[in-house]
């Protein structure tokens, strides 16, 4: 058997249906659209959320909360994580963690949590870490550095 023989089975190539070719295809006329309206018009495409005129759902409900334009949430790591992906003795900072991919760059900086254990010795530079944390990295030796964050951008100003 070779690739160039290979054909598709029985079934799988359906030729498409010819709509609007006359009455003898059985879709002439209005093609499967009905009569009149909107749908029935060409380039037709409704919105998302559109609901035929009434008031859509997303207006309909209450809006809660408030959002901040400039809050940039802090990236979460656990120590477990850092515990597979490093070798003993590793300086382990926010733009090492960036640069393979283990945190997004789009946040504000790293938060170190504790769970599961740690072993090895690192030396971590972080912009925030939980008290479980701090307490097991410093139990298995290493050391554990707060740097400050880096400032939000500023909010885009425009008329």
């Amino acid at each position: 058997m070779e690739l160039h023989t290979l054909k598709a089975g029985p079934g799988a190539n359906k030729k498409p249906k010819r709509k609007a070719r006359g009455h003898g295809s059985g879709n002439g006329k209005t093609a499967g659209r009905g009569h009149k309206g909107q749908k029935s018009r060409s380039g037709y495409s409704r919105k998302m959320g559109f609901e035929g005129g009434q008031m859509p759902l997303n207006r309909r409900l209450p809006k809660r909360g408030f959002f901040h334009e400039k809050r940039r949430p802090f990236a979460e790591i656990n120590i477990d994580v850092l515990a597979d992906k490093f070798a003993d003795g590793d300086l382990i900072t926010t733009e090492m963690l960036q640069e393979r991919g283990i945190v997004k760059t789009e946040c504000a900086g790293v938060k170190l949590l504790g769970r599961g254990e740690i072993t090895k010795k690192f030396t971590i530079r972080v912009e925030q870490a939980s008290a479980s944390a701090r307490a097991k990295v410093e139990q298995a030796g290493g050391t554990l550095e707060l740097v400050s964050a880096a400032p939000a951008a500023p909010a885009a100003e425009g008329a």
